[in-house]
């Protein structure tokens, strides 16, 4: 573990700490009841379900099972499969594996039981449009309201009115087996209903609120799509018997990653400042409210250090052609807001490894990035314009790269601000 006398190298272990605390290998065989007698099914869907059936796999032995996640997280199991598929637009590889899927939920009895594993991706992963909506349309609107800076939580509305597994309607078709579903959290507010467009949890829906949600943020559906909406969607109650069996349980959340870079912090002799676990909005927006406060405490020349720590989800809004994602993108605005500020450093990263599109976990800033920038050319205030956090960082050197972390508890912010 890296000492304050190496700030950056502090935040990054802090950072790591965070994400081996979401370690589906740690948090899985806490939370596994005894299995159960009879046949026992493993399904899943996520960027961590992976590791997560590995992790059944080495507490209760071979199980039969399927399971979705993300390209390049696979994970070696004795029988459960493992599917790969596209995150975070969905492809025809997804739609296919959601389709074999239903197929084993559907051929289940009273006598069975289902453990279903969902993490951060399933959402795209899990992929199943009602038969009017094509994938073609799927991906277009995916990408459309994810370049808008939409909040996660309409996202997944939008996408439970389209879907014939979100919103409930997974569990539905496993009914009458028995369903016990263990879900790592990556949204703000650690609502089920939200992890993975909630396929275990019930939804009433309203097709209305979507249509107004999509035009607010300047967003024209596909043809098939709107004509769907229109028609009043893909409703199901939320109180359908078919789900009143359903167990939910949150075995990771991003309060507890924090919590977890907070207590190594402390040990530290760093004074931890949680600002939420929740935050949402523009990233560029939240970057320079964090930085007020930093350099606010900086100007009171305290006799130690002080950390501020963030978790949740926030936004892009796509002005510009370049490469960029909300970590990379706060850790670009703070970096320009703080000027070279000598006391403060930060860390912005998605606990994934995966930062918007690009296989970068986040960026590291301090108060010679600036600097360094200039001296190589490369404008902090241009990169920003573009949107282009990602390509400003690779430029000087100051990614964050980790791979495939196999969890995901979105997003890690930490602000160090030095005595």
């Amino acid at each position: 573990m890296a000492h304050l006398t190496d700030p950056n190298g502090f935040l990054h272990d802090l950072f790591m700490a965070a994400v081996a605390q979401a370690d589906p290998m740690l948090c899985v065989p806490r939370h596994l009841p005894p299995k159960p007698k009879g046949r026992v099914v493993v399904l899943g869907a996520g960027k961590a379900s992976a590791r997560m059936a590995e992790a059944v796999e080495a507490t209760w032995g071979p199980c039969e099972g399927f399971v979705i996640t993300q390209y390049g997280y696979k994970r070696p199991c004795q029988r459960i499969e493992i599917i790969e598929a596209s995150h975070p637009v969905p492809d025809s590889a997804g739609v296919d594996a959601t389709r074999r899927l239903l197929e084993i939920a559907h051929g289940l009895g009273v006598d069975d039981t289902v453990i279903m594993l969902l993490s951060g991706g399933g959402s795209a992963l899990l992929c199943a449009p009602a038969d009017e909506i094509t994938l073609i349309d799927k991906q277009s609107l995916s990408a459309g309201m994810l370049a808008s800076g939409m909040p996660i939580s309409d996202i997944n509305a939008i996408r439970k009115e389209l879907s014939v597994v979100k919103g409930g309607r997974l569990a539905a078709a496993i009914y009458p087996a028995k369903l016990y579903a263990l879900l790592i959290s990556d949204v703000p507010g650690d609502d089920p209903s939200d992890i993975a467009s909630g396929p275990t949890v019930g939804y009433a829906g309203d097709a209305t609120r979507a249509i107004v949600t999509l035009a607010t943020w300047g967003l024209v559906p596909p043809v098939a799509t709107a004509a769907f909406l229109v028609a009043g969607g893909n409703p199901m109650a939320a109180d359908d018997p078919r789900l009143f069996g359903v167990e939910n349980l949150i075995i990771a959340a991003p309060s507890q990653s924090l919590a977890a870079a907070a207590d190594i912090a402390t040990m530290a002799g760093v004074e931890v400042r949680i600002l939420g676990d929740a935050i949402e909005g523009e990233a560029r927006e939240v970057a320079v409210e964090q930085v007020a406060l930093a350099i606010k405490i900086a100007a009171q020349q305290l006799d130690h250090a002080v950390l501020l720590l963030s978790g949740g989800e926030c936004t892009v809004t796509r002005r510009g052609d370049g490469v960029g994602g909300p970590n990379s993108e706060f850790a670009l605005a703070a970096v320009v807001a703080l000027k070279g500020h000598p006391k403060i450093h930060l860390i912005a990263c998605d606990t994934d490894g995966v930062d918007g599109v690009a296989e970068v976990a986040g960026a590291i800033g301090d108060p010679s990035t600036l600097a360094l920038s200039e001296a190589m050319e490369i404008s902090a205030a241009l990169a920003l314009h573009k949107n282009d956090a990602h390509g400003f960082f690779a430029g000087i050197g100051a990614q964050v790269v980790t791979g495939p972390t196999m969890t995901n508890v979105n997003d890690f912010r930490a602000i160090l601000v030095l005595p």
